[in-house]
């Protein structure tokens, strides 16, 4: 669509600039045309071909391509062996997925508080706060596509034996001190929803280093089955035996060829969204807003721009200035423990920094395909609502 033209068919918006728009073009239609043309639809050779393509580009040996990001989470519980009787850290400042994946194991979740406002991942002392003698694991969510501090954290799980599981559905591409996001602990979980960095619409990829993860993930996705239709289809397999109490978490070819010319894509889209940041943070310095991750280590995947208003600012109001210019915002995110749900189970919880934080977040427009003009229209608009406050 045009810049100034792109609409939302449910709400009847007209954005002048979407919060989030696909890089798609021909490589994606063709890879489509040619699954369609294969007559093989369900999860098979593109499928492999996508997951040995992403273990290379993040650099481990094992990648294993999911429906969502969530079901990659929740394998990689099962996996490393969490259940009943069982408790994982996690952040609360995060979409309720990451907590979510841990109850569907019987487990329970305890909630790390952030850093502060330059840095919305978990912080390492609020996480050793948390641990009892039920931890089994911390989950880290490398939130906007921004590494959490993974040496202290490291070391937070060597000293108490825990195991490490890496939310890093914001962060392909992202690493920290050279390593990949997503690579240092015991499995990483990244998502292709529609609006993420790779999007396949949906679907996920969980990657480790660990053989006996991979081999688990592999037979959970498909039912605890010991052979895939695949397999039967070319004649590798006549039968198979159910040895897991499985899921359907299968990808599908479709989804698995618009992922492989995403991956092609993923590097200079990346780095676009790593040059429109710099520009905002430039554009924005002068304007009171708290502008996070100004000095955070590693190279960022970038996959939102939050800023948090000055205090006692009516977020309402600023949220509906952008969107009279039609700026569209997001919020990242309402905090997890405050959901109804979570109330009910675990009652009233404190984390001072993630509540102040979390009402004073709105997220600004990043894609790889925003032009300098747009980015233009979005500092115009936040300065106009931020002098009218």
């Amino acid at each position: 669509m045009s810049e100034s033209a792109h609409s939302n068919e449910t709400s009847g918006v007209v954005w002048r600039v979407p919060l989030a728009d696909l890089n798609y073009g021909p490589e994606e239609e063709e890879a489509v045309r040619q699954v369609v043309h294969s007559r093989w639809l369900t999860m098979g050779s593109i499928t492999r071909e996508f997951e040995r393509a992403f273990a290379d580009f993040i650099g481990v040996p094992h990648a294993v391509a999911l429906s969502n990001a969530t079901e990659a989470l929740h394998l990689a519980c099962l996996a490393l062996g969490i259940g009943p009787g069982d408790e994982v850290i996690v952040p609360s400042l995060s979409f309720v997925a990451t907590a979510n994946a841990v109850l569907y194991t019987g487990a329970d979740v305890r909630f790390a508080d952030i850093v502060g406002p330059h840095d919305l991942t978990m912080d390492p002392a609020s996480v050793v706060e948390q641990i009892t003698p039920r931890t089994r694991a911390i989950m880290v969510m490398h939130y906007g596509g921004y590494a959490c501090d993974m040496p202290a954290i490291l070391e937070i799980a060597r000293q108490h034996d825990l195991a490490i599981i890496e939310d890093a559905a914001h962060a392909p591409g992202a690493t920290l001190d050279g390593k990949a996001l997503g690579t240092w602990g015991d499995a990483g979980c990244f998502s292709f929803f529609s609006n993420k960095n790779l999007s396949t619409g949906e679907g996920g990829m969980l990657v480790t280093a660990r053989s006996d993860v991979a081999e688990t993930v592999r037979t959970l996705r498909s039912h605890g089955m010991t052979s895939l239709t695949w397999d039967r289809h070319r004649g590798h397999a006549y039968s198979y035996d159910v040895v897991e109490l499985g899921y359907n978490y299968r990808i599908d070819e479709i989804r698995s060829a618009l992922g492989l010319a995403q991956l092609r894509k993923l590097p200079a889209g990346n780095e676009r969204r790593r040059l429109i940041s710099r520009r905002y943070r430039e554009a924005l310095a002068d304007t009171g807003l708290a502008l996070p991750f100004a000095q955070a280590r590693g190279e960022s995947a970038c996959h939102i721009f939050p800023v948090l208003l000055p205090e006692g600012r009516d977020r309402l109001a600023f949220i509906d200035a952008l969107r009279n210019d039609g700026i569209q915002t997001s919020i990242h995110y309402p905090p997890i423990h405050q959901f109804s749900y979570y109330r009910r189970r675990y009652g009233t919880i404190s984390l001072p920094r993630t509540e102040a934080i979390a009402g004073r977040e709105v997220t600004l427009p990043l894609f790889p395909t925003m032009s300098d003009d747009m980015i233009a229209l979005v500092v115009d608009s936040v300065r106009r609502a931020l002098t009218h406050m």
